[in-house]
Formats: structure tokens, C-alpha cells, sequence
């Protein structure tokens, strides 16, 4: 059957408008993908539009790409202002290398330990507080006037409170360890510990024998007094003791020949150089004018060392054989350090 012409005309028309709607809006105008990643943020404005090679290609599906794993920062890589072109201006050509002066490094500030060393600790220091059953009055050199005090002890103070006795000021001791060549105070091993214990500095004395030889002397004081770090330097005590079982005076010369055998064993050993314990009367027959580069510690409980010992520089003064305190009973020998707090302190750190 035959169709007029209108009637096909009208028939065409309807057949080329569905034709030119089949593609959609979408594919059209282009519109972006709606998938993105940690690491890529969405833009705010619409992409521009790409050609579309063909409607096979478009209506295709697409695969979902797996999530890509998150990095460790979000955003668009920054960049310096200083490289980004103004609004209405040519931007101008990217140089081969940036200038230094744009980027600025972190600084890292180290924190105060990991530039300074921690301070050395230092022992509290106690005030005098002893009494004397003989004072004497020293007048404008009294050992009051100096800030280190100690002690000296052996087995005839017995059992001591080492903690009352630090208290009263106490700040070091030296305890009696050796006689001669075979006797060891029976108190030493005690005292060592506990004074320790109570944090006082502490040292060991070894009483001379003239009858006994320098080495086995040494030897014996060796092998009954620890080597240990922070113990004051070890003590030759030379003297004539009419209470000793050796009667013997030997000549200035083999004096002083038998405390250098004593005294080079005992520092190659401890690592510390002797000091030399002395009194009035051994001084003046042996010791005058010797042993000018080693450590002195004088008996002077009457005057000032300087009246006593002229010319000869100490490290301690025993200014007392009479002192009474807290935490011992009877008699104790009182000492003074020749300085200040800070010179004890650095003295101390010397001889470790």
C-alpha cells in the first residue's frame, strides 16, 4: 500500500530525531570520571571535554581499578610561590636551578642534653660540728676558716655510726688498712665498707714499718686494700712511734730510699700518687726539702702548718688528735682540706 506524501514526510522527520538523541547528554559534554585516589584530589571545576573515538568505546563497561594503596601525604605536590605566574603576566621561563635563597631546610634545634654534657655530680658538702676536748686557738688561720672537713680512723674508735658521723662533718676519711708487713686493722674491712655506704670519700693509711722491707710492706698493703674507682689516694704514715714493737732509727737516706720503694709500688699498682702522712719531729729529720712533687698531709695541732712545715705545701692539716663527735665513741683525729669546695671537688675528680 501506497503512503502520501505528507504522511512520509512526517515519518522521515521522527526517524532522524531519534537517531541524533541515542548518544546521551553525558558522552556529549564529556563529563570526568568519578573514580580517584588517596593521593589525587577531585578538581572543583569540570574537565574539558575529550574526543570521544566511538560510541562502542563509550558504552563500553569499566573495569573498577583496584584501590591504590595511601600515601603518606595528601594534596597536590606544593609548590613555592615564588615559581607560581601571576594572574595577567607572562609567566617567565623556569630557571636550570632554583635559587637557594627560596628554599629554607628545617632547622632542629637540639635539645640542652644533647649539647652539654651532663654536670659532673658532686657530694653534698657537711659543715664543722665537731667538738674538742683540747681546743686550740689558731686565731685568724683557724681550720674553721677552710670548708672540707674528715677523719681519721682505725680500730681504737670501734663501731661508728657512719651516717651520725658524716652528718657532723664528716666529708672524707682515711682509715687505718696496714702495719708493717704482716698486720691488717681488724676494723678495716668494716669501716671500708660502711663508709662507703654512707657516702663518705675514703682512703687507706699504711703505718711504716723501719724494721720490715719496702716491698714486702707495699706487697701486704696491696693485697689487703681493693683498687677501686673513687678512693682517695692511698697514705704512707712515716714517723717515730715509741709504741711500736720496731725501735729501729735508720739514717735520712735509707729513709727516704725505703718510702720510694713503698711509694712506686703502691702508685704503679692504684694508679694514684701517695701522699705522705707525717709529723713535726720525723719532718724535720727526713723530710726536709724531699719529695717536693708529692702530696703532703701534716700533723700540726698547735699552729698553723706554716709555722711547723715552712715552705712545704699540703694537701691536708691534722690540727686535732682530741675530737669528740656524734656517731663515734671516744677520741677522734680532725683533719682539714687545704681550699675551697671547688678545689676539693676538682682534687677529688684528679685523683679517680
Amino acid at each position: 500500500m501506497r503512503l502520501s506524501a505528507a504522511p512520509a514526510f512526517f515519518l522521515a522527520s521522527l526517524a532522524l530525531s531519534g537517531c541524533t538523541s541515542s548518544l546521551g547528554p553525558d558522552l556529549v559534554a564529556g563529563a570526568p570520571s568519578r573514580e580517584t585516589t588517596s593521593s589525587v584530589t577531585r578538581p572543583s571545576a569540570p574537565v574539558p571535554a575529550s574526543p570521544v573515538p566511538s560510541a562502542e568505546v563509550a558504552e563500553a563497561p569499566v573495569a573498577t581499578a583496584p584501590r591504590q594503596e595511601e600515601l603518606a601525604w595528601a594534596g597536590p605536590v606544593p609548590q613555592p610561590q615564588a615559581f607560581t605566574p601571576q594572574a595577567g603576566v607572562a609567566a617567565a621561563p623556569m630557571p636550570s636551578e632554583r635559587p637557594v635563597a627560596t628554599v629554607q631546610p628545617a632547622v632542629l634545634t637540639p635539645t640542652a642534653p644533647e649539647i652539654d654534657e651532663p654536670p659532673r655530680t658532686r657530694s653534698r658538702i657537711y659543715n664543722h660540728r665537731f667538738r674538742d676536748v683540747k681546743p686550740i686557738n689558731f686565731g685568724s688561720s683557724s681550720p674553721r676558716k677552710l670548708a672540707v672537713h674528715g677523719v681519721d680512723v682505725s680500730r681504737w674508735q670501734g663501731d661508728i655510726d657512719w651516717q651520725k658521723l658524716r652528718t657532723q662533718g664528716a666529708n672524707f676519711v682515711y682509715i687505718k688498712a696496714t702495719d708493717g708487713g704482716d698486720h691488717l686493722d681488724p676494723m678495716f674491712r668494716k669501716n671500708w665498707r660502711d663508709a662507703r655506704q654512707a657516702g663518705i670519700k675514703r682512703g687507706a693509711y699504711h703505718f711504716f714499718y723501719w724494721c720490715r722491707t719496702a716491698g714486702e710492706q707495699a706487697d701486704w698493703f696491696i693485697r689487703n686494700v681493693p683498687r677501686e674507682a673513687g678512693a682517695l689516694p692511698p697514705v704512707i704514715d712515716v714517723e717515730w712511734n715509741g709504741e711500736s714493737s720496731c725501735k729501729r732509727r735508720v739514717s735520712p737516706e735509707k729513709v727516704r730510699e725505703k718510702m720510694q720503694v713503698f711509694m712506686d709500688k703502691l702508685e704503679q699498682h692504684y694508679g694514684q700518687r701517695p701522699i705522705i702522712y707525717t709529723a713535726p719531729d720525723f719532718y724535720r729529720d727526713n723530710l726536709k726539702g724531699a719529695f717536693l712533687n708529692y702530696p703532703f698531709w701534716l700533723r700540726s695541732v698547735a699552729a698553723h702548718p706554716s709555722k711547723v712545715y715552712p715552705g712545704r705545701r699540703w694537701v691536708f692539716w691534722q690540727y686535732s688528735g682530741s675530737g669528740i663527735s656524734h656517731g663515734v665513741d671516744g677520741r677522734i683525729d680532725l683533719n682539714v682540706f687545704h681550699g675551697s669546695e671547688d678545689d676539693w671537688h676538682d682534687w677529688v675528680a684528679k685523683s679517680d
